[in-house]
């Protein structure tokens, strides 16, 4: 009876060491409590993790970004704007301002730090009558935008996100959307600062504002000094809610919660770093190939012997997102060796050349790519002569040979022909 127990206790014991050693399998997906969430490289585009991420869901001030990215887009930062009476008195109660007050004055970068850092919903509503003109044709600049961009189940009534049943998103249109932001440098700037200072102006004392994005400010319980930018919201229909951005070791990726719990504003930093951590232990940017790689090698027609062997070059680097588990077969792909076989279907590779490759060859041309293609994204770089290719001067010469032959049998007949009517 002991015995059996021993041996039970010892199966146990193997199988909780196994289960639980987090060297022998690939960090599992998150288990969030967000009812949608999204995480996506902004390089590629591809999706690494996603939970109801089409679901429509309301943004609550994540619809900031769009705000922010259109003034950005139809403004100077030193512009001065004024604020109106509709624009500081329309804000219900309950939402955050930032104090602005009826005539006062402000630059729109000012405006911009108060309404991404401090998420202001009053320096929306000024920057929205600044650059549509009124409020509702900014709302139509908004929804134009939208749709040039492909976001087709995203659609706003208002510019801070205002409670609305006919204001909405999904995760995967909101990481998207930040996508689009972050090739503007003025909105990674403001959107990633921890804090910000808005001197005196004609209307008010200097102010001081924290970031309302945990993942940003040092010193905080939820900072994580991989975040370069990130946009918080709240109402009580939509929870908790933060899109962001995360860079690591080359990696950059895009995060979305939307929906934790509205009595639990932590939720949306903790799940956010979850979902990067995910990201970062289970994928890699990797230099696949290197600049100046022998790709392959092939004999040129029409070239001397001397050069008639080519090898070709990679023409730059290729660096590609891969599911570390996919590594070893990237790792055994030998194309010099013409094995292009990964035993896997998620990763292959094949080289590509021109027609009717001839000599003469200039170094540095451009003969073939090589292409991978890698959980269906696809890398390339061109392939290049290694050296120059001499073409072959003997079949010339031949002709040339044979040219004189025949001149030469001609000039003879010729001359036969006149010497016999000669005599």
């Amino acid at each position: 009876m002991k015995m059996k127990k021993l041996l039970f206790l010892l199966i146990f014991g193997c199988f909780f060491i196994f289960a639980f050693d987090s060297n022998s399998f690939a960090t599992n997906e998150p288990n969030l409590t967000a009812k949608s969430a999204i995480l996506i490289d902004n390089a590629t585009n591809k999706v690494l993790y996603s939970k109801n991420a089409s679901e429509k869901m309301y943004p609550a001030s994540t619809t900031k970004i769009l705000t922010a990215i259109l003034t950005l887009e139809n403004c100077n930062l030193n512009d001065f704007v004024t604020a109106s009476y509709d624009a500081v008195m329309s804000i219900p109660n309950g939402y955050s301002t930032a104090d602005i007050q009826i005539g006062e004055e402000l630059t729109v970068e000012q405006l911009l730090e108060m309404l991404l850092v401090y998420s202001a919903n009053d320096a929306s509503m000024v920057l929205a009558e600044y650059v549509g003109g009124s409020v509702n044709s900014f709302v139509s600049m908004m929804n134009t935008k939208l749709n040039e961009l492909g976001l087709y189940s995203t659609h706003f009534t208002n510019p801070y996100g205002f409670q609305d049943s006919n204001h909405y998103t999904t995760s995967y249109d909101l990481a998207r959307l930040m996508q689009y932001c972050l090739k503007n440098e003025n909105f990674r700037k403001i959107a990633g600062l921890a804090s910000c200072a808005i001197p005196t102006t004609n209307k008010h004392a200097a102010r001081l504002y924290t970031s309302t994005n945990d993942l940003l400010v040092p010193n905080n319980e939820y900072y994580y000094k991989y975040c370069t930018v990130g946009k918080t919201g709240f109402t009580t229909a939509a929870g908790n809610c933060l899109v962001s951005c995360s860079y690591k070791d080359n990696l950059e990726l895009i995060g979305v919660v939307l929906g934790t719990n509205s009595n639990d504003s932590s939720l949306r930093f903790t799940e956010s770093i979850d979902l990067y951590e995910y990201g970062y232990s289970n994928y890699s940017v990797e230099n696949i190939v290197n600049k100046n790689d022998i790709i392959t090698s092939l004999e040129v027609s029409g070239a001397t012997k001397n050069t008639k062997n080519l090898n070709l070059l990679a023409d730059s680097d290729v660096s590609a997102l891969v599911n570390n588990s996919e590594l070893e077969f990237i790792d055994n792909i030998d194309f010099y060796n013409s094995s292009l076989s990964t035993n896997s279907d998620t990763v292959s590779a094949e080289i590509v050349l021109n027609n009717n490759i001839s000599a003469p060859i200039e170094s540095g041309e451009t003969l073939g790519k090589l292409v991978y293609k890698i959980n269906d994204i696809e890398y390339s770089t061109n392939l290049i002569a290694a050296n120059n290719v001499e073409k072959s001067m003997f079949i010339i010469y031949c002709i040339y040979g044979f040219i004189i032959l025949i001149l030469l049998f001609t000039i003879y007949k010729i001359c036969f022909r006149n010497k016999n009517n000669i005599d």
